[in-house]
């Protein structure tokens, strides 16, 4: 499980990286400054959880069972909110209206929250 976390990690910490620059650059005439920012949100949000899963892969702190539940949480979170975020900003470039279906970023924002709390539930109960 550690090798697949930590490779997903990669992934997301490689593509938030590409996504970054792509919004910086190409991106950059394209969007309002507003719309910029929002972008920027989900690649902030997308590397921050990179990072979390980097540690979540690397740590002995937490057993398998649970490595695995906050792995799928953070991977659905990311898509959901990092992903909504990116389409909702890039509606005007790509003409996808998302707003029907926005209601997946809370959602996904929720996940994310609640694989930081599991984490910390996990590390309370740990035995010393």
């Amino acid at each position: 499980m550690e090798r697949k976390i930590t490779s997903f990690a990669v992934i997301l910490g490689m593509t938030a990286i590409i996504l970054g620059a792509f919004g910086a650059h190409a991106l950059k005439k394209a969007l309002t400054d507003e719309e910029l920012v929002t972008f920027e949100t989900g690649v902030k949000y997308q590397m921050y959880h990179a990072l979390f899963l980097l540690f979540l892969g690397l740590t002995s702190l937490v057993n398998e069972k649970v490595k695995k539940t906050i792995f799928q949480m953070v991977v659905v979170g990311v898509i959901f909110f990092s992903g909504s975020i990116y389409v909702l900003a890039t509606k005007t470039v790509t003409g996808i209206d998302f707003r029907p279906i926005g209601i997946v970023t809370p959602i996904g924002g929720a996940l994310l929250i609640l694989g930081w709390a599991m984490l910390l539930w996990n590390l309370t109960l740990r035995k010393k």
